[in-house]
Order: structure tokens, then sequence, then C-alpha cells
């Protein structure tokens, strides 16, 4: 036991204290470092401390359309109206829907840049987004290739732009920030704010040389990379990972560059139920397993810190409370709402930047629940040696 000033500190009290204060330590460096990288490089940006590439390489944008009719009508324009001087749209048509091929010949008369290429009828790939992203790779024109999915919309007419402005010579992919739309459920909230916080992470570990994934509604890399790495080759027995893998695999602290400027943004349509928005989550854990090794531990690192904070700040706060000790109560609380506050600060501030809601008592929630649903399906669903053998039909 501890004495201070006539109060008595218990052996088990100090230690859940400690713990608590040294998770405290940990969780305020992670986000000052990663979290925070949004708003640090924009205000670099806007102060001129961040050096772009002046010329405006030819761009190859591809997306892989697979009964997308409704959304390529309602976003596909957006992306052939871009103001960039050289650029072309390649769509690739997967599962030969002819209304589809209708539409997309109809637009070409007026939009010269778009091309058009399909997945041939009775294709058998584990993954024919696979299939069809190396048949627009292979028929892009251009070394540099921009990927979006038929479902999103860039934000603005500088989308192109804003990615390819960091096509430096020593560049080979650049990872951008791809939104879902809001709307006013709890789901949307969960999502969104599942979307924004790995989006920062993301990209915070990207600038600081530790690039580990990116997503395939708004990331770039060369042609070269994709062939360098015998395309997807590697990852033919999995649904997903054309996106995250290929960061994961050949991306480095030297070839890769993020872009945070709103404009640079794509925004998509949210799954409307939990249950698919769930299988998308356990599809996407489902390749995470196959990380670098260096991935995976940065990966849970902060999930555990996270759970010692929380259960310690429990312990201590129930123990102190039973005991009459409110000293110690009251300094659990106030090293919660530490962390609480910071986590309101930066993350909320980055939401807005990139056209987001903010959080308030649903950002405790969520960041209780979503380690604990990505605990469960890593242990009980459809993950780790059995992801090989799932078809996820």
């Amino acid at each position: 036991m501890l004495f201070l000033n006539g109060f008595v500190f218990s052996t088990v009290e100090i230690i859940l204290l400690a713990v608590l204060f040294l998770a405290l330590l940990f969780q305020i460096y992670y986000y000052l470092k990663y979290i925070r990288t949004v708003l640090r490089n924009n205000k670099r940006e806007k102060k001129g401390k961040i050096s772009y590439q002046e010329d405006k390489p030819p761009v190859s944008v591809i997306i892989c359309a697979k009964n997308e009719l409704a959304n390529l009508r309602n976003f596909l324009p957006k992306v052939l109206m871009q103001d960039y001087p050289d650029y072309e749209v390649i769509v690739v048509n997967d599962g030969g829907d002819e209304e589809t091929d209708i539409y997309l010949r109809d637009l070409k008369e007026n939009f010269p840049h778009l091309r058009t290429t399909f997945v041939p009828d009775g294709a058998k790939n584990l993954s024919t987004k696979k299939l069809a992203l190396t048949l627009g790779i292979k028929a892009a024109s251009h070394e540099w290739l921009l990927f979006t999915d038929a479902d999103c919309v860039p934000e603005s007419n500088l989308w192109i732009a804003r990615m390819a402005r960091n096509f430096k010579p020593e560049t080979e992919f650049v990872l951008g920030y791809g939104a879902y739309y809001q709307e006013k459920t709890f789901l949307n909230k969960l999502i969104t704010y599942d979307t924004i916080f790995n989006a920062l992470q993301y990209l915070g570990f990207a600038k600081a040389g530790k690039p580990y994934m990116g997503v395939g509604r708004n990331m770039a890399y060369r042609k070269g990379v994709f062939f360098r790495q015998n395309g997807f080759a590697a990852t033919l027995h999995l649904r997903s990972g054309d996106d995250d893998l290929m960061v994961n695999h050949a991306a480095n602290r030297k070839n890769t560059r993020i872009e945070t400027s709103p404009e640079s943004i794509t925004s998509s349509i949210p799954k409307k139920s939990f249950r698919s928005w769930y299988y998308q989550k356990e599809r996407h854990l489902s390749v995470s397993t196959f990380y670098t090794t260096g991935s995976k531990l940065s990966l849970v690192i902060e999930p555990f810190i996270r759970g010692l904070f929380y259960a310690s700040f429990l312990g201590l706060s129930i123990y102190s409370g039973i005991a009459g000790n409110y000293i110690m109560t009251g300094l659990a609380l106030l090293l919660f709402f530490v962390r609480f506050f910071l986590q309101m600060m930066i993350i909320n501030k980055s939401s807005v930047t990139f056209g987001g809601r903010k959080y308030h008592l649903s950002l405790i929630l969520f960041d209780v629940l979503l380690p604990l649903l990505s605990a469960y399906t890593l242990t009980f669903g459809r993950m780790g040696g059995r992801a090989k053998h799932i078809t996820w039909k």
C-alpha cells in the first residue's frame, strides 16, 4: 500500500493506474504520429511545404463494373469530365451485361477517351474482379493507373489532377481516401466511422514510411509495378486482395505517397444492412492474414493497447469505487477524458476535412465495438487458414 496525505492507495490500484497511464501515453503517441497525419499533411500543403510533380503525365483510369448499369449512369460521366489534359477511362464489363455494353457504346460518342473491354463469359476465376482488373491494366495505354469502382464518384473535377500531382519519378503508389455517403442511420454512422478511422490509419502509416494497404475506390500505381509483381498471381486463391495486398507486398517508404486534399476524394454508396456490411468487412479481414509480419504486428499493437486502456479504466473505476477511494476514481475519469477529447479533436476535424460528420458519444461505442467485432471475426469467422479455401458465395 501507498500512503499519501492521509489517503491509502492499494497495490492493485497503483498497478491499474500505472497500466492506464502507460496505455494513455501510447495512445497519445499513436494519435499524434499516425491518426493526425491528414491534418498535418494538409497544413503543410497550405504552407507550400510539400513538393509535387509539375508535369501532368497521362493517366489510365480503370473501373470494373459487374451489373452496375445504374451506378455507371449516375457516376461515370463525372469521371469522364475531369479537368485533366491527357487521360483515358477504361471500363471493364464484368458479367456480359448487354445493357451496360449498349450504354457504354452510346457514351463513347460524346467521350472519345472512354474505352471498354469485358470479361469473357464462363470465366472461372475465383475473383473475376482480379481478372477484370488484369484485362483493364493490359488494355491501358499509359504507365500510371488510377483505380476506382463503378459505384464511386469523384467529389470534384480535380480528382485526377490531385492524385497525379504525386506522380513523381521515384513514386510507384499514391494512396487516396474513398468515403461513403452519409445517411441518418446507426449502421451508416458505424460504417463511416470505421472508414474514416481505417483511412486515417493507413494514410498515417504510409506517410510514416510504413504503407500496408490502400483501397481500390481511390488509389494509383504504375503499370510496371503490376507486372513486376506478376499481377495477382500470388492472390488468385483469394476473392479479395486486389488492392490492399498489392500495396502490402510492393509499397515501401521510398515509393509511396498519400493525397489528402478534399478535391481528391471519391465517394460511394454504403451497404444498407448490417449483414452485407459485415460480409464485406469479413472478406477484407480474411486477406489481412496474408499481410507481411511487420504489418500484422503494427495493426495488432494499437487495438491491444486500446483494450488495456479500457480494461484498466474499468478495473480501476470499479475497484476504487467499491473501496471508496474517489481520488483514484477521479484520476481514472481524468485520463479517460484526456483520451476521449484527443480522439474527438483529431478524428472529427479530419472527418470534417474530408466532408464527413462529427462523432461524439458514438465515438466511444464504435471505438470499443469495432475491435471486438474484428476479434470475433478473426476468431470465429471464416478467417485464417480457412480463408484459402473460402469461395465467399
